[in-house]
């Protein structure tokens, strides 16, 4: 069986507990100009400037991974300060866990059968062990409702609905829409964040459920 099947038969193939529903989207998009546009613009910059001076952020709840016919999914936790962050990821029945813990000087995955990865690109990594396409780099910007890096994941196009609300971000090829938003502010002057987040592109989709967002975290173990 091969590392891939192995790590999906423990993630359960099954949909993500509680969006069993059926198909959920983002609102429709509406083109905005002059003072909308502007006021849409500035809530968005407003979000990533808070974030910025916050410190480290993290946030918990539930993923899941799909790339064509293969996929998974379960618990995330993850924390992140600036380029270092540390993801767990727990299966919702066998309770296993995989960690990935990446900084400027490279990247850790453990948990994994026949013992960790490592090599300078977490990307790299979860894909050498999952055949998952996932978007390490950009996740917690992209969850958080800003937008990654513009110098080093290109220029975001960002969508909003008639009530100047973020519903879409295209960024490095990637689709993501936000579906929801938590109904109260993670810290004062925040304003609410995303609670569920659909990214995708080409065959790879994930699907994110934030339950709880922490601005000015401490580091996972107090280290």
């Amino acid at each position: 069986m091969s590392r891939l099947a192995r790590l999906a038969s423990l993630l359960v193939m099954a949909v993500l507990a509680g969006c069993a529903t059926g198909p959920v989207r983002a609102p429709a998009a509406v083109t905005l100009s002059g003072p909308a546009l502007a006021a849409a613009m500035a809530g968005v910059e407003a979000r990533e400037a808070l974030l910025a001076r916050s410190g480290p952020l993290a946030f918990n709840g539930r993923v899941a991974l799909t790339n064509g016919a293969d996929g998974g999914n379960g618990r995330l936790e993850w924390w992140q300060s600036d380029e270092r962050f540390q993801a767990m990821l727990r299966a919702p029945v066998t309770r296993q866990g995989w960690s990935l813990v990446a900084g400027p000087g490279g990247a850790r995955l453990d948990g994994l059968e026949g013992g960790p990865l490592v090599g300078p690109d977490p990307g790299w990594l979860l894909q050498e062990a999952t055949g998952m396409e996932v978007p390490v780099a950009a996740l917690a910007a992209w969850a958080a409702g800003t937008r990654a890096d513009e110098a080093v994941h290109g220029r975001a196009r960002l969508e909003f609905d008639a009530d100047g609300r973020l519903v879409r971000i295209r960024q490095a090829g990637w689709t993501i829409d936000y579906v929801s938003w938590q109904a109260e502010s993670a810290a004062p002057g925040a304003g609410p964040l995303p609670r569920r987040v659909d990214a995708e592109r080409g065959d790879a989709r994930v699907r994110l459920v934030v339950d709880d967002w922490v601005l000015g975290a401490p580091a996972p173990g107090g280290s």
